[in-house]
């Protein structure tokens, strides 16, 4: 099962957002963690949640951690660190370590 998650994991940065599910896991603003929903669309420094009241909610990815569902339902959590940057640049991006 682990190389299944490292297998997801080193794929997940070349997956487009949009159209999963996410949650805010951890965040420095209170106001933010809790948060879940699905990402509607995505930014170098955002990423926009529906919530399931169907409002739309900006959260900073640089201050958050992030826990995705992909469609198969393997569960990441992702530091939104990683995901920081313009989404087509975060295709070409390399990483050294997960």
């Amino acid at each position: 099962m682990r190389e299944h998650l490292e297998d997801h994991s080193k794929k997940f940065l070349k997956h487009e957002l949009i159209g999963l599910r996410v949650e805010v896991v951890e965040s420095n603003n209170k106001f933010l963690k809790g948060i879940s929903g699905t990402v509607v669309y995505e930014t170098m420094k955002m990423i926009f949640i529906r919530t399931k009241s169907g409002a739309i909610k900006k959260v900073p990815k640089s201050i958050c951690v992030f826990r995705f569902t992909l469609p198969d339902g393997t569960v990441l959590r992702v530091n939104g660190e990683v995901l920081y940057g313009r989404p087509e640049d975060r295709i070409k991006k390399r990483l050294k370590y997960w």
